[in-house]
């Protein structure tokens, strides 16, 4: 793990001051930029998620698809996690904090924008930093691409209708049109970018062409994320510095749902008998977020300014620290999995 990486929440603590601190003094310059809008979608803040994203995207290797069937069980357990359990959760938990819990701290307006917020970062499985996580736990790094492989393609179709749903149920106006602008702007062209580049760097037959190109991509998707998080409180300077206690309000259900997913993927993993190598990637993917495309996603349906963006970057805030933790306590507990060359 590098610098950037290992002090990722140091460097988005410091952004997030810089950001009150300019939306504050300079907000006219905030608003200039939150005007460069079309059809919903903030051409800043999209050219900053791409340089995040895309990096990502080539990492993604469709040919190790077709090796789903020798291992499944980690496979299976990683997508019950990311498509069957984390979504309803997270939606349960903005609704108990901010409907009922929290319902005399925040408006009801802010209350839906956090839940929605919190609703996107979980349908939106990890697909970067996965591989940090498994790379500090010793995981099996072939697996693990096969697992990121498989979510990826799944999120194309499966990320739209889940988010809606979970929106309508929260009764949170879902417009349509936005979010599958949203999902092919920063899923499936992402996607098919990384594709096209993974091909060209392969066709020219260079031992780790892929990874010497993403090594060279990787400060530059930090810088992306940075500057996003920057923009996004700036333009939230105004309701942070007016309710500072909403950080902390949103961050609580956000822990609470990172290691109760972490819990239940864990104790799944020992049920299932996974060798620890393939279960301690596939419980980091089934807990932390993309939250790249939560925070893209966020801004075209409900704006800059909205509560729903705030929640997505808090959500990049806690995650950091929150893994990482994660990563020591997988770490220390490997001898409970069997890793013998049967459970294999």
């Amino acid at each position: 793990m590098g610098v950037f990486e290992r002090y990722l929440t140091v460097w988005v603590g410091l952004c997030i001051v810089v950001g009150v601190a300019l939306g504050y003094l300079v907000p006219s310059v905030f608003q200039v930029i939150a005007g460069l809008e079309f059809a919903h979608v903030n051409l800043v803040v999209a050219v900053f998620i791409w340089i995040m994203i895309y990096p990502m995207m080539v990492q993604v290797d469709f040919g190790a698809i077709r090796d789903v069937g020798d291992k499944p069980r980690g496979l299976v357990l990683t997508l019950v996690v990311n498509w069957l359990i984390k979504p309803f959760t997270m939606a349960a938990l903005g609704w108990l904090f901010f409907r009922v819990l929290f319902a005399d701290l925040v408006d009801p307006q802010s209350a839906n924008e956090y839940i929605a917020g919190m609703i996107l970062l979980g349908v939106a499985p990890c697909t970067a930093m996965v591989f940090v996580w498994s790379q500090l736990t010793k995981g099996d790094p072939n697996y693990t691409l096969v697992q990121v492989s498989v979510n990826d393609v799944i999120m194309i179709f499966a990320f739209a209708p889940i988010a809606a749903f979970l929106l309508g149920v929260s009764n949170i106006e879902v417009p349509w049109q936005t979010l599958l602008i949203s999902v092919v702007l920063y899923v499936l062209l992402p996607l098919v970018a990384g594709y096209l580049t993974r091909r060209q760097l392969e066709a020219n037959h260079e031992d780790h062409a892929v990874e010497h190109f993403t090594s060279k991509l990787k400060p530059w998707s930090i810088v992306g994320l940075l500057a996003t998080v920057v923009l996004l409180f700036g333009f939230q300077a105004e309701k942070i510095l007016g309710q500072p206690q909403t950080i902390v309000l949103i961050a609580i259900p956000l822990l609470l749902q990172t290691y109760g997913i972490f819990a239940i993927a864990y104790v799944a993993a020992m049920q299932l008998k996974l060798p620890h190598n393939i279960a301690a990637p596939a419980c980091m993917i089934g807990t932390s977020n993309f939250f790249e495309l939560a925070v893209a996603v966020a801004i075209s349906l409900f704006g800059l300014n909205s509560g729903a963006a705030l929640a997505t970057v808090v959500g990049v805030l806690v995650e950091v620290p929150v893994m990482l933790s994660l990563v020591a306590f997988a770490n220390r507990t490997r001898h409970w999995f069997d890793d013998s060359p049967a459970a294999r």
